[in-house]
């Protein structure tokens, strides 16, 4: 892991990337946040670069390859297997078979779209918190 990677958000929806721009913005966090409007996207670049994100937050439901589709295809990749890159879904529709679905592609969360700032900020500094103590393969 990489904690001064740049912070992979995956969303098609304008306003919530928006909001955390701003949330991002205000937390003060100095990774790089790169913005990929679908899954597809967002695989594109990263077989296009040996960069190695912080960790990528992606919603589920987008046009092309969604959420689960591109889970799959980081888990599937050796090389992108290597970069040990914490995948963590962010969505506002939320059931059982889609936290099933993202544990069984080995996500490493599923975290729901808050409905104010205050909780989306207090949502992103936990995760970011979390990651930056955590331990990887690739920090030693």
């Amino acid at each position: 892991m990489n904690n001064d990677g740049p912070v992979m958000v995956i969303e098609d929806d304008p306003d919530d990337q928006y909001l955390l721009l701003e949330v991002f913005k205000k937390l003060g966090y100095t990774n790089e946040v790169l913005y990929f409007f679908d899954g597809q996207e967002a695989l594109d670049y990263l077989k296009a670069t040996n960069i190695t994100p912080f960790l990528i937050l992606s919603d589920v439901n987008m046009p092309r390859l969604d959420g689960f589709g591109l889970r799959d295809q980081i888990r599937i990749d050796a090389g992108l297997q290597l970069r040990c890159i914490p995948y963590l879904l962010f969505s506002t529709a939320v059931n059982q078979q889609m936290v099933i679905n993202a544990y069984s592609l080995s996500a490493q969360g599923f975290f729901i779209k808050q409905n104010t700032m205050a909780e989306l900020e207090e949502t992103i500094s936990i995760i970011m918190e979390y990651w930056r103590r955590c331990a990887a393969p690739n920090k030693f």
